[in-house]
């Protein structure tokens, strides 16, 4: 029999069926990997059997939902893919830095990012995380060992961008392998959606919306619909794809996906990877209404600030997307995985970019990457603490460094907490973290493995990239060598 295990906090954000409450002298009680009661400590009768934990200056918030990451390359953007961009491509680095990193890495290479991604989320607040995965059945069984809750979709497309100067964006296309990469995808559902308790689900993703044809989108829908799965594309990445869209079918990415039925009432939950250039955007400045085609249509957006930040790219605005009733989420796409970063920069830039301090607030934003989040994957019983919600907890130390004083629980996590503040980790009723140690995780370890597959992929670069540079070449180091 399962006993109750009840944390006893100096504060607790709980939900009331509603939204967030800040509840002060809380308990979080759960019994296996499900909570069974929330309130304050005054109206808590324990059973004679619980457990609890006393954390009088803790914080305890529901786990993070990250709903777009890619770590299996990820951590191999550090020191990369910064401080360059070419105007010719929108400063986007999808054509040029991406297509030499991802040729430049080696499988091992892969295996030491999904080993130390999954460590990377947890220890700064991911519970959940959606990961567009190149090797799914080695992830899965990572994440069932460190305890993560992953949605994983092995990507397909009908082709590959690429270019041959670096003025040009071109298309290599071969559809056969997006529908068997599809026919891969549903295979992988069907035999692994609910494994290792329910920790393990699956979700597809047709990659680009410029890499995909019509007919596969329609196809992948289709299966979406068919098998009761959320369904994630990247689209309005970028101002390249806008007007290759527009070149295409006269019809902006939105619009388009609208026309061939990812997005509408009848479409399956459907989630717009980034949607950041919508018509509206300064850089495209076009007469339509993405923003308001999106929230009619009841489609989330996966915002994941930093990766355009870093190249002067920003939304405008997430307090614009939220005003057309779009369902805002957060991911962290890059490097660093962490959500904290994430949720900062998406209320900084918010207020940035709307000229208004008082909206894209911290309250937005953690709604953001906890409750909308679970909107997009559908579930009622992630992102938020409440009975029959799965045990998904984040206990963060609140007198430290970064957090003191303390008096906003949202303010003073988005805008000061740094991920050593967090000191515990609960997912599905496990603890999977306590005070910053993983069980069988040797940190230090992985970060030489990690060292190791960035060395050879740098010594790589020259065979994956189109103009054959080296690695300072396409990458400026920031400081010239002592003695050069």
């Amino acid at each position: 029999m399962t006993s109750t295990t009840a944390i006893h906090a100096g504060h607790v954000i709980g939900f009331d069926g509603v939204s967030h409450r800040h509840i002060e002298d809380g308990v979080v009680a759960y019994e296996g990997d499900t909570i069974t009661w929330v309130g304050p400590h005054s109206a808590w009768r324990p059973d004679p059997d619980c457990t609890e934990i006393e954390a009088p200056g803790r914080l305890v918030t529901p786990g993070l939902i990250n709903l777009h990451a890619h770590i299996g390359g990820s951590p191999l953007d550090k020191s990369y893919i910064e401080d360059v961009g070419r105007r010719e491509f929108g400063m986007s680095g999808l054509y040029e830095m991406l297509p030499a990193r991802s040729g430049a890495q080696d499988e091992e290479g892969t295996r030491a990012c999904l080993d130390f991604s999954s460590v990377e989320l947890v220890m700064s607040g991911t519970t959940t995380v959606f990961s567009m995965d190149p090797m799914p059945e080695y992830n899965m069984a990572r994440a069932a060992e460190i305890g993560l809750r992953m949605y994983l979709a092995p990507t397909f497309r009908s082709g590959r961008w690429y270019t041959s100067d670096g003025r040009q964006v071109l298309y290599d296309w071969d559809e056969q392998a997006g529908l068997d990469g599809l026919a891969r995808a549903i295979e992988f559902i069907e035999r692994h959606d609910g494994a290792h308790d329910g920790l393990i689900r699956g979700m597809l993703c047709p990659m680009q919306i410029d890499t995909c044809t019509e007919d596969l989108f329609r196809r992948a829908c289709d299966a979406a619909r068919d098998l009761g799965v959320p369904i994630q594309t990247h689209a309005s990445q970028s101002v390249v794809e806008f007007h290759e869209m527009m070149r295409r079918h006269g019809r902006t990415p939105v619009e388009w996906l609208l026309d061939i039925g990812f997005l509408g009432p009848r479409g399956p939950m459907a989630i717009v990877g980034h949607g950041i250039f919508p018509n509206s955007h300064s850089w495209i400045n076009q007469i339509g209404n993405d923003i308001e085609i999106l929230g009619d249509a009841g489609a989330t957006v996966a915002h994941a600030p930093w990766v355009f930040a870093r190249r002067g790219i920003a939304l405008e605005s997430f307090a614009d997307y939220l005003s057309a009733d779009v369902n805002m989420s957060i991911g962290t796409d890059t490097a660093p995985q962490s959500m904290l970063e994430a949720m900062r920069w998406a209320a900084v830039l918010g207020k940035v970019t709307g000229r208004n301090a008082e909206r894209s607030t911290a309250a937005e934003v953690f709604t953001a990457a906890t409750l909308g989040g679970a909107a997009a994957l559908g579930r009622d019983d992630l992102g938020r603490i409440a009975p029959g919600a799965k045990a998904d907890l984040l206990v963060w130390d609140t007198g430290g460094t970064w957090m003191a004083p303390f008096r906003d629980p949202l303010k003073n996590l988005v805008y000061s907490a740094r991920e050593e503040d967090l000191r515990k980790v609960v997912i599905n009723g496990r603890t999977v973290m306590d005070e910053r140690s993983i069980p069988g995780v040797d940190v230090a370890e992985l970060g030489v493995r990690l060292q190791a597959s960035g060395e050879r992929l740098w010594d790589r670069i020259p065979q994956a990239d189109w103009a054959e540079r080296e690695i300072d070449e396409l990458s400026p180091r920031s400081l010239a060598r002592w003695g050069d």
